[in-house]
């Protein structure tokens, strides 16, 4: 089995070190802090995000969903007139929650089952990404759909295909193909998820994706298949 270097190691600890208390930190700012998010799916979106952003999560958070709490409102008022980014990339953050979390839920089930595809560990492993992503981003959808009166299935489900399936594709492609790169080129598939180094790799993929899937969020935006811009600055 090939060794991980050790300075490798000691960077994915400290990877896992910073983006698991920059999670805290959001945590922390929400449930004890009483920086609610008026959107309730938002309670999630920001947490999810900084586990493989980071510091760079706290700040967009502490910019443009820390103002939009009530408690915030409260005390200083009405908000600050946000970039003209800030829509697409929390709407960017919203479809990689559904990728982030199917990735946390789903890799440690294929690699415990132990399940291979062509002869690796892999494929099943993004197979079992995607359909993780599918399935959270259809319960988001089904979530918001009781704001609005019933919890309709079919509906949540055709939203979900027709304003979020491109973005968590192209999410879960850009996640493949460097998940690939690092599985056969360089670690020759001695990657497995005790690994700190193995959700080093993860996080880097999750932050390719984040990038790759944003211009495919600002499209569906443009043309108005993205209505319902969930957790955005008013």
């Amino acid at each position: 089995m090939m060794v991980q270097p050790t300075w490798l190691v000691m960077l994915a600890w400290a990877s896992l070190f910073v983006v698991f208390a920059s999670t805290v930190v959001v945590v922390v700012d929400q449930f004890v802090l009483g920086y609610r998010q008026p959107t309730k799916i938002m309670e999630m979106v920001w947490p999810a995000t900084a586990l493989y952003l980071g510091p760079a999560a706290v700040l967009t958070y502490r910019k443009w969903g820390r103002t939009q709490s009530p408690r915030w409102r409260d005390r200083h008022g009405k908000p600050p007139r946000a970039s003209r980014h800030a829509p697409t990339t929390i709407q960017t953050y919203h479809c990689a929650t559904h990728c982030t979390l199917g990735v946390i839920i789903a890799t440690p089930i294929t690699y415990g089952v132990g399940v291979e595809m062509f002869g690796s560990t892999l494929w099943p492993e993004v197979v079992g990404d995607y359909i993780g992503a599918v399935a959270i981003g259809v319960a988001f959808r089904y979530s918001a759909e009781a704001a609005t009166g019933g919890r309709r299935a079919w509906a949540a489900i055709r939203k979900f295909f027709r304003a979020d399936l491109l973005t968590v594709s192209v999410f879960e492609a850009a996640l493949l193909a460097w998940l690939a790169l690092m599985h056969f080129r360089f670690f020759h598939e001695t990657l497995r998820p005790g690994s700190p180094v193995f959700w080093l790799i993860v996080q880097v993929g999750l932050i390719i994706g984040f990038f790759a899937a944003w211009p495919p969020t600002l499209l569906l935006i443009r043309r108005g298949i993205k209505t319902e811009l969930v957790g955005t600055p008013q």
